[in-house]
């Protein structure tokens, strides 16, 4: 049965070019409907670990993601919308961070043989999808591009079953089905990971959701409150870069701000305590406490007179 596709159809290369279908919804607005703003009592810059972390969603911060690859120096341009581009040195890898996108698909990377030829893997994040998982992907990117064309266009011809071996390692679960799709979940049952065992049409994989790999997390494959896809012909180490960093048990840690209603409902949200003051932060807070408790005594003030020529006539101000 195929999956519901919450973005639609639209064009996979993340650089403005035509949408193709009508999107549900542009990708700030996707972003907004799951943020909550902190009440009145909450204070916005507390910080909570989350876990697990594929409950945590977004920071809707680029930088992390986009850091592996600027530190290769990678040319980065932008549109008037704020939306932000990479392009490999080559011009064989592309990415698009698209706060402003017609669709919910925050993230686009796509890889191609020459700077010219259709897309050979194409891979999304949407607005949702923690910002962890993105980084980890485009840090193991980085470190296969340094490795030259054979490692970020085609990898090593590793087996599917090293992406699941992080997951099964963490306690996530296999899903007992007769069809094409093999299925992974997690102990929650808030996030899982579909491979699709079929012959795939590649156009279609370039624009819809119907890809080779298929991560989400939320309530359901069906109802994600987060997804991203990888295509056929993704190496598969990017892929377990991905799925290594989605199996990890450390906690993730977010703002006030930054936690959805899905992260509320059904996340562990654990407090993290202000930092302990340091001896040099206690004397800088004393100084500054005497400064302003001090009292000085105001400086005598004399007024000159004006000689009789020069006074101002009452009721008039000087200019």
């Amino acid at each position: 049965m195929p999956r519901a596709h919450p973005r639609g159809t639209g064009a996979s290369i993340p650089v403005p070019l035509p949408h193709h279908g009508a999107p549900p919804e542009r990708g700030a607005a996707h972003l907004r409907r799951y943020a909550i703003s902190p009440s009145p009592r909450e204070d916005p810059f507390q910080e909570y670990l989350v876990a697990p972390r594929h409950l945590a969603g977004s920071t809707a911060i680029g930088d992390p993601g986009l850091q592996p690859l600027r530190d290769l120096g990678w040319a980065l341009h932008d549109d008037d919308l704020g939306n932000v581009y990479l392009t490999a040195p080559d011009h064989r890898i592309r990415l698009g961070y698209i706060p402003e996108g017609e669709d919910d698909a925050l993230w686009r990377i796509n890889a191609h043989t020459d700077a010219f030829a259709p897309t050979r893997w194409a891979v999304t994040f949407n607005t949702a999808a923690p910002t962890e998982f993105v980084t980890a992907f485009t840090t193991a990117l980085a470190s296969a591009y340094t490795q030259g064309p054979d490692a970020y266009l085609h990898g090593a011809r590793r087996p599917v079953h090293t992406a699941v071996e992080p997951l099964l390692d963490q306690g996530w679960t296999t899903t007992p089905t007769r069809t094409a799709l093999f299925d992974v979940t997690a102990p929650d049952g808030k996030a899982g990971l579909t491979y699709d065992r079929r012959e795939l049409d590649h156009h279609r994989e370039m624009t819809t959701n119907d890809t080779r790999w298929y991560l989400w997390g939320g309530t359901s494959p069906n109802r994600p409150d987060w997804y991203a896809t990888f295509s056929s012909h993704t190496p598969v180490h990017l892929v377990t870069a991905t799925t290594t960093a989605l199996a990890d048990p450390t906690p993730v840690a977010r703002y006030t701000g930054e936690l959805s209603r899905f992260t509320r409902t059904h996340a562990q949200l654990t407090p993290i305590p202000p930092p302990i003051p340091t001896p040099l932060d206690v004397r800088r807070a004393q100084a500054a406490r005497a400064r302003n408790t001090t009292t000085r005594r105001p400086s005598p003030t004399v007024i000159p007179s004006a000689p009789p020529s020069a006074r101002t006539p009452v009721g008039r101000r000087s200019r």
